[in-house]
């Protein structure tokens, strides 16, 4: 009944908090059948990788109040009555606008997110005592219309080599849908836009060496059946689902860090808010330690400096972002040649 309310423990650094879950029974994937409970249960059991790949961290939430079929809406500001040891940060957005978004250091913390109906975490690529210098490089692989996660697996794996040549470790993990998160630790010596500009020099190389099957187009016309390097994620305040977050899918699927060795041979719905808490307990985490070993973007700056002494310039960013210095016109191509079609006849 909704009146209902369930307390779950959950280990924490200053001992055990008591966590309220209020209408525990509310069934979130009708699908599976999974409710609220199941989601804060899943959070505690997973807590400890779940906070060391997404903790301390800005990180917006977004929250489903009726379910995965239902209305959703991404909450940046702390919301009223979080609890008193609920950790924000203040951070800088592209308007210039500053407000504060939560940080998450321990797993009742995901808890309480849960409680307020939130489905999916997506964390910074910055930490909140660094909110302006990314200490991760991140590339999404995003299949087009026709490609999925299969046709996303041979292009992962010459990324990682990439990341190899110019001094990166690499980590991946299924994006909990079709696509494939690649990551590497960084040291946070570089603003987002130089860590963009490192991602397209990345993306442009990679598309230099498997030109019949990756992209950099921002525009999707352009796109084919390529699998496109969506370089606009690694812009401010662009997020991703973080590692272990559930997806609002129908199976109750998570983004999933994997072993690089079993990429090739994994299958992305399989790892599900029923099935990680075994995988992990078995498998241990792929991506713990990630941040020992950091490494720098130099030599990928060094590219996009190449590319643009070629004449390879600036790409578009995203339609809610203050126009930037050499960015090219944000018309779909289409529309500029009818345009220019139609200025002709005029």
């Amino acid at each position: 009944m909704a009146g209902d309310a369930a307390q779950l423990t959950v280990p924490s650094p200053d001992g055990e908090r008591q966590m309220r879950i209020s209408s525990p029974s509310r069934v979130l994937w009708p699908e599976v059948g999974i409710t609220k409970l199941e989601l804060a249960e899943y959070l505690v059991a997973v807590g400890p990788a779940f906070i060391e790949a997404n903790g301390g961290r800005p990180v917006s939430l977004q929250r489903f109040p009726e379910g995965v079929d239902g209305e959703q809406f991404f909450s940046k500001n702390p919301p009223r009555g979080a609890p008193e040891w609920l950790r924000s940060v203040t951070v800088t957005y592209p308007s210039g606008r500053r407000h504060p978004q939560v940080v998450l250091d321990e797993p009742a913390g995901a808890v309480w997110a849960a409680q307020m109906n939130t489905i999916v975490f997506h964390p910074w690529a910055s930490r909140a005592e660094n909110t302006d210098h990314p200490d991760q490089l991140r590339i999404d692989l995003d299949p087009q219309p026709g490609t999925g996660f299969a046709e996303a697996v041979p292009i992962a794996l010459a990324l990682r080599d990439l990341f190899g040549e110019v001094g990166l470790t690499a980590f991946v993990k299924t994006s909990g849908s079709r696509g494939i998160h690649v990551f590497a630790p960084i040291e946070p010596e570089h603003e987002f836009l130089e860590v963009r500009h490192a991602v397209i020099a990345l993306g442009r190389e990679l598309e230099r060496r498997m030109p019949e099957l990756v992209t950099t187009n921002w525009w999707k016309e352009e796109r084919g059946d390529r699998i496109f390097i969506d370089y606009n994620q690694a812009n401010r305040d662009r997020t991703m689902a973080g590692a272990y977050s559930p997806r609002p899918l129908p199976h109750a699927s998570v983004s999933c860090p994997l072993e690089w060795s079993e990429l090739e041979t994994t299958d992305p719905a399989q790892h599900t808010l029923r099935s990680v808490p075994q995988r992990l307990a078995e498998r241990g985490d792929p991506w713990a330690g990630m941040h020992e070993h950091p490494g720098r973007i130099d030599t990928l700056l060094e590219w996009w400096q190449r590319d643009l002494d070629d004449g390879l310039g600036e790409l578009p960013f995203p339609p809610d972002f203050p126009k930037m210095p050499g960015e090219p016109m944000r018309v779909q191509p289409s529309r500029a040649r009818h345009d220019a079609a139609a200025a002709d006849d005029d």
